[in-house]
């Protein structure tokens, strides 16, 4: 992200971010175009040794605005729900271009994206394959598919984001794989065009990628020994990036190392990054409303600001850590600060003992929100959702409107 100062003044991307709160008002989440698109340009050249697709990962941001984008870019798309499929559409992409993955799809999503003629379905299950089929027949439809494998192989990552364990409840062990690759192969209502794997998120070393690869060609390799074609490897998602102090995964070396296993094997590589290409991108931009300093030397003191748990619930979810920065100069003594939000509950907080020279109505940017940052946020003690804004060409754009409460009780009825 390219933040630096002008007359004290912290910018993005040459924009003054006191100037975007004043227009927009607080909290609002800000992203950076120019940071997304170096990202993107930067995985797909480090990919070119081999034939590759770039599915963005729509869970990970899914703003109408940044989907256009990248579509403009020449991405490819990786969703999870019947809602992202009419995304894409709304954002008038072709639904060609989209791996549909998740444990639970529902008839009615199954059949949406049948009709919409996705580019593939990923099956997680036997349950998952005889509904497809079944769904495909009943349409006359040929359903694009491919399996998801469970390589048990550990990502080294947060718990609550590993999923290629086989205590996880994704994908499938080698066996069934195989069994429903068979299936698949012999049916008539299904076209298998790949296998999968998806080994967890945040990951920061080279070595679980390239195990979990191993683990799908190996089993590609089993079934064309039994004539069945596979067209692609996709090695989903999980690119690491740097939030505090923790190793960035290295680009280069995972292109490499994927590159040397593909080199020869006239198959094309799909992954699903999502972190990566936007989560560096964001900041939450948050203005202080009350300081509560601490009236004994062993309690913590508080800036209670504007945005809450229900604007990022990252911190209290995953304990995650984000930098925090003043946008504007202070004249006030620095002071170690936990900053927490008005939500009634104990864990509302976005960040724990920050040194910073905080007053009232001071302005705060939340940095590395631009993922997993508005996707997850609620309405819950009923707060509106906060306005999203993109920064591009030196000019500041409104990419969401700021929710209201009327918006909220909108669909309510007292009966």
């Amino acid at each position: 992200m390219s933040l630096q100062r002008t007359d004290g003044i912290l910018c993005l991307d040459g924009v003054r971010l006191d100037q975007v709160a004043d227009r927009f008002g607080t909290p609002a989440y800000v992203y950076s175009w120019n940071d997304i698109e170096t990202r993107y340009h930067d995985l797909a050249g480090a990919l070119t040794q081999i034939r590759h697709r770039i599915c963005y990962s729509v869970k990970a941001n899914s703003n109408l605005s940044i989907l256009d984008h990248l579509d403009k870019l020449g991405a490819s798309f990786d969703i999870v729900s019947g809602g992202e499929l009419e995304r894409l559409i709304v954002a008038g992409i072709d639904p060609s271009r989209a791996i549909f993955s998740g444990v639970g799809k529902s008839v009615e999503e199954i059949d949406f994206a049948l009709k919409a003629g996705i580019g593939c379905i990923n099956m997680e299950s036997t349950a998952e394959l005889e509904r497809i089929e079944s769904r495909s027949t009943l349409l006359s439809k040929v359903a694009p598919v491919s399996v998801r494998l469970n390589p048990d192989v550990d990502a080294n990552t947060h718990p609550y984001i590993s999923t290629g364990l086989k205590q996880n409840k994704f994908g499938v062990a080698e066996p069934e794989a195989v069994e429903m690759c068979r299936y698949a192969h012999k049916s008539t209502s299904m076209n298998i065009l790949g296998l999968g794997c998806h080994i967890g998120s945040q990951i920061n070393q080279t070595e679980p990628f390239v195990e979990a690869l191993d683990h799908l060609i190996r089993l590609k390799q089993t079934l064309s020994e039994q004539g069945i074609k596979i067209e692609h490897l996709d090695l989903g998602g999980g690119l690491g990036i740097r939030y505090a102090q923790e190793e960035e995964l290295d680009i280069a070396s995972y292109a490499e190392a994927v590159s040397n296993k593909l080199r020869g094997l006239n198959i094309e590589l799909l992954i699903e990054p999502g972190r990566y290409l936007v989560a560096e991108s964001g900041l939450l931009l948050t203005r202080v409303e009350y300081l509560k300093p601490s009236r004994a030397p062993d309690q913590p003191n508080y800036a209670i600001v504007d945005a809450a748990m229900n604007d990022l619930i990252r911190p209290a979810l995953y304990q995650a850590y984000h930098g925090v920065s003043l946008v504007g100069p202070s004249n006030a003594d620095t002071v170690r600060w936990d900053i927490v939000g008005p939500v009634c509950e104990s864990g509302d907080f976005l960040a724990l003992e920050r040194d910073l020279a905080l007053s009232e109505d001071s302005l705060l940017a939340i940095l590395s929100t631009g993922a997993y940052g508005f996707v997850q946020s609620s309405n819950y003690n009923t707060r509106a959702r906060s306005a999203e804004v993109m920064i591009q060409n030196n000019d500041m754009r409104l990419i969401r409107v700021r929710e209201s409460v009327s918006d909220l009780l909108h669909h309510e009825r007292i009966v």
